[in-house]
């Protein structure tokens, strides 16, 4: 067994990366709840894109400074343990381990599955999707396992496909929009609505959080660049600029698809949308591509989920390290790590199965809410509150950055990862 990962992957990757897995589900399947809770108002709903987005490009361009000078194994993971020490990183390490990737990565495999389901006129909520989200799990373990090359590619080509349906609708939606007036009236809704919208842009913030998260895992596969300390933060600044331009191209042309009423009561929204932009034949296959960029999204957040036990082990730290630390001759991957990885992926896909489902599915009332927090959302807020700390010890540590990097930006990453934590107060 070898004990180190190689370098393998280039800047298209990590942009790629980056990109794929910040863009799939979470645009598609959070723009009806930000719609929702904002009550149509299209104005809202850009406000949210934007301002999430800022906070993602402001904690982005924060790590790719600290993707400059740091370098090991596991991006979030060394940056934690260089500001706060090997405690801090230890907790981060674990908690990246067993609650954020895994419960985001089985959340992207049960939308993947949802959207498969309805695809091929199953009930989103029943085994068929169950089974569906398990297989999605076994193929990105395999693929990122057995083949760590094959799987950066299927990252490069998902991530191509992916924008195909968020162009189409962002320039035909708009267009048919702008021609029709749709647009128009969706940008001129009454006062009175947008007022009453305007209480609701904390749980709108903190629902859009997921659709801008997971860029931090990118992270994760810094060790495995090709001069990384140039690559990666080249890579997170470029796509975070990326999908903030898409985002917002996107609810554009959403707001064109139909009137806002329909926007915020529709069942399936992507779905429809795009059968009333395309067609019912192009709008299905419009419709699978949306599946494959779910799926894309899966796929790159497996990529680090299957190295972060390894994390531990190579800095000879968790359980048995010896055995999570080795890297495979011939795949050079971490087996080992990537084995607990799925098993963690699989509890909670069946954690989000009973939690989320037992009312569509058994009609019986769901958990008690403390059990039933959302794992799209919450893990999300608490990696922010994660941030804080390797902020402050940045300015205090990184004394040969100037002004700007040293105080003025992790000043206004505090700034942005407190706002998210009172807006999920608020909003919880």
């Amino acid at each position: 067994m070898e004990s180190k990962l190689k370098k393998k992957y280039g800047f298209f990757t990590a942009v790629c990366t980056v990109v794929g897995i910040v863009i799939g589900s979470g645009i598609f399947f959070k723009a009806s709840k930000v719609l929702e809770v904002t009550s149509g108002s299209m104005q809202m709903a850009l406000l949210t894109v934007g301002i999430v987005g800022v906070i993602m490009l402001i904690c982005s361009y924060i790590f790719s400074i600290l993707a400059g000078r740091y370098e090991k194994v596991n991006g979030i993971v060394d940056y934690a343990e260089s500001a706060l020490g090997r405690p801090y990183g230890y907790f981060m390490a674990w908690f990246m381990t067993t609650i954020y990737t895994p419960a985001i990565t089985a959340t992207l495999a049960w939308v993947t599955a949802r959207y498969t389901a309805s695809f091929f006129g199953f009930s989103q909520f029943g085994m068929e999707a169950a089974a569906f989200a398990g297989m999605f799990l076994v193929l990105g373990f395999v693929s990122n396992t057995l083949s760590p090359k094959l799987g950066g590619k299927i990252q490069v080509g998902t991530t191509v496909i992916k924008m195909i349906p968020i162009v189409l609708m962002a320039v035909v939606g708009t267009i048919i929009g702008l021609v029709k007036g749709v647009t128009v009236q969706a940008f001129t809704e009454t006062t009175q609505q947008i007022a009453s919208s305007s209480g609701s842009l904390m749980t709108a913030i903190v629902a859009f959080a997921f659709a801008y998260e997971g860029w931090i895992v990118a992270t994760t596969i810094n060790s495995e660049l090709r001069d990384s300390k140039k690559t990666l933060p080249r890579a997170l600044v470029v796509g975070a600029i990326i999908v903030i331009v898409v985002y917002l191209a996107y609810f554009l042309g959403l707001s064109g698809s139909m009137p806002v009423g329909d926007l915020i009561t529709v069942a399936d929204l992507p779905k429809t949308a795009f059968s009333n932009v395309f067609g019912s034949f192009a709008g299905s296959i419009i419709y699978v591509f949306i599946i494959i960029s779910c799926y894309g999204t899966m796929n790159a957040l497996m990529m680090g989920c299957i190295r972060n036990a390894y994390s531990l082990g190579a800095r000879s730290e968790g359980i048995r390290p010896d055995m999570f630390s080795q890297v495979d001759k011939k795949t050079n991957a971490p087996h080992n790590s990537a084995i607990i990885g799925l098993l963690l992926c699989g509890f909670w896909l069946a954690y989000i199965y009973v939690c989320w489902t037992a009312t569509d599915i058994t009609q019986t009332a769901k958990l008690p809410a403390f059990l039933s927090w959302e794992p799209d959302e919450l893990p999300i807020i608490t990696l922010y509150a994660g941030y804080i700390p390797i902020f402050i010890s940045m300015m205090r540590k990184e004394r040969d950055l100037g002004v700007f990097k040293r105080f003025i930006i992790p000043c206004l990453g505090v700034l942005s990862c407190l706002f998210m934590v009172y807006c999920a107060i608020v909003a919880y």
